[in-house]
């Protein structure tokens, strides 16, 4: 539908019993229109979105969008738009969905830096990074609330004319992912594919770290003027994310630090585990490295190749340009900013149907790190394997048996020493303490603190309603969703399984960022599906807060 069709078929119209009068079209898509809007209650304007009454057929949908729009609401912070309120209505005899917003004056972040493309190749370093810390603060808080975006790109972000970022969208792709039938096929990807994550890509559980490659790909993307990989149909775009490495930004921007060049590579390594961990330290290195930049003109080298999606057959899907537009023939219809007020930015594009994305192994994970390789048979595997490790002893043994016998009778023979040495340590303690001697003994006993060691933080805790009241499962009324425990202060996660009486194991995992305590990962991974008569065993991988 056209925007001038669009416009009229909405002029007139009110949501809400005639409190949000419709006014001017701000952007239509394959999945929603967005409409400046006049709420008559509060004397104010607002953003108001309307799903596609295709949508509005169905119940699961509904449900779904409702729950995600409320949780959305409740997060606050400057760079996030602000959600007013939702509901459903009726138009042209049709359920409609809508979310009520604030009102962006400014322009999207795609025209931003388009404009610096034309003036200047790219953007600036220092600006672009700015602009992404911005971004991940907003990131920061939905991750702590549990809300991944799982569609972070620039139509998605906003610029007011102060120049304050404003992240929209939250929830929507989740939202597409309730098993509706009509939109949802047996391991559909929702999302944008040029800045889709590799478990993304593969149909796999996503959780922040998903969010933070999308960012990744986006300051890549502000920083050189293109995108790491470039192919003509989603397809190859999806198996370049899996299978191939992004040229390093300054071999196409020779202005950009090595710093530069790290906080992206390292934000787009393929297993989820080896990236930043959270927004906040993400935010935080953008930050610093943009600090210590002096302002520097881009320097584009003209013909550097990114990705060709080579041995992807491309005649499956439609050419797309580098903001996810289909040129011809696609289902999808790219949002434009009305022309007279150019405000509102452009809504998330309905994705095209099921990409078919290669379900084969597509990289290696590095042996010291958890696995990250696509598991045969697994309807929604987890993006990480917590398998539990082989102790030294079981590794020896499935070797050949004399190097097994070899490293049992090592153990023997230094438990012994040790053994020994503790009844030596206990005798002198003994005997200094009868004769009145060395009352610190028990001090010189104590651990040793390592040195660089995080001391743990308390304040990051679960409730235990999380798991004796869990979320019902979108897709099964008889399962529920596993509760997020990543980052949080291990005891207050045992008190919530011990609560709801579901059986755990723990393992250590040596860093120091978050502190002792800390559960980095969690298999099942938080949000997967699982049986609440059939629980499995809850696998924590918990901080040490020592230093890797």
């Amino acid at each position: 539908m056209s925007q001038d069709a669009a416009q009229g078929r909405y002029a007139g119209r009110s949501l809400a019993g005639g409190r949000y009068q419709l006014r001017d079209l701000l952007g239509e898509g394959g999945m929603a229109s967005v409409h400046l809007a006049y709420d008559s209650v509060l004397d104010r304007q607002v953003a108001v979105k309307t799903l596609h009454t295709e949508l509005g057929r169905e119940p699961a949908f509904r449900e779904r969008f409702r729950r995600e729009a409320q949780a959305v609401a409740k997060l606050t912070h400057t760079n996030i738009v602000s959600v007013f309120d939702t509901g459903e209505d009726e138009m042209d005899g049709m359920t409609t969905p809508y979310i009520v917003m604030e009102y962006i004056e400014g322009k999207p972040l795609g025209s931003v830096l388009d404009t610096d493309v034309q003036q200047l190749g790219a953007m600036p370093a220092d600006k672009a990074l700015k602009i992404t810390a911005d971004v991940l603060a907003a990131l920061e808080i939905s991750h702590e609330m549990g809300l991944v975006h799982r569609d972070i790109k620039p139509g998605n972000v906003m610029m007011t004319k102060r120049s304050v970022v404003k992240v929209m969208d939250f929830g929507i792709a989740r939202a597409m992912q309730s098993g509706v039938t009509s939109m949802t096929q047996t391991g559909m990807v929702v999302g944008t594919p040029q800045y889709l994550s590799p478990e993304q890509a593969l149909g796999r559980g996503v959780d922040a770290r998903s969010d933070l490659y999308s960012v990744g790909i986006m300051l890549f993307q502000l920083t050189t003027g293109r995108l790491p990989f470039e192919a003509d149909s989603p397809l190859a775009i999806a198996y370049a994310h899996v299978q191939e490495e992004p040229v390093a930004p300054s071999s196409i921007n020779r202005s950009l630090p090595p710093a530069v060049d790290a906080i992206i590579a390292r934000a787009l390594k393929k297993n989820p585990n080896e990236r930043f961990p959270s927004a906040e330290t993400m935010r935080d290195e953008c930050l610093r490295v943009a600090a210590s930049l002096q302002p520097v003109a881009p320097s584009i080298v003209p013909g550097v190749q990114t990705s060709s999606g080579a041995g992807v057959a491309s005649a499956v899907f439609p050419p797309i340009d580098q903001t996810g537009t289909p040129q011809s023939g696609s289902v999808q219809t790219p949002y434009q900013p009305h022309p007279q007020t150019g405000g509102y930015g452009p809504p998330t594009p309905a994705p095209a149907p099921s990409y078919g994305y290669p379900q084969q192994g597509g990289y290696q994970t590095p042996p010291q790190t958890a696995a990250y390789a696509p598991q045969q048979g697994a309807a929604t595997p987890p993006p990480y394997n917590l398998a539990p490790q082989q102790s030294s002893l079981s590794a020896g043994r499935s070797g050949d048996g004399k190097s097994g016998r070899g490293v049992v009778v090592g153990a023997i023979l230094v438990s012994l020493v040790a053994i020994g040495g503790l009844v030596t340590a206990l005798m002198l303690n003994g005997g200094s303490e009868d004769e009145g001697g060395d009352t610190n003994a028990s001090a010189s006993a104590s651990p040793t603190v390592v040195e660089g060691h995080k001391g743990p933080d308390t304040s990051k805790v679960v409730e235990s309603t999380a798991c004796t009241e869990p979320t019902e499962s979108y897709n099964d009324p008889d399962k529920i969703e596993l509760p997020d425990f990543t980052f949080k202060n291990i005891d207050s996660v045992k008190k919530c399984l011990q609560a709801a009486g579901w059986q755990y194991d723990t393992q250590d995992v040596d860093e120091n960022t978050y502190g002792e305590g800390t559960v980095m990962e969690q298999y099942p991974a938080a949000d997967e599906d699982v049986d609440p008569k059939d629980m499995p065993t809850i696998i924590l991988k918990t901080s040490t807060g020592d230093p890797a």
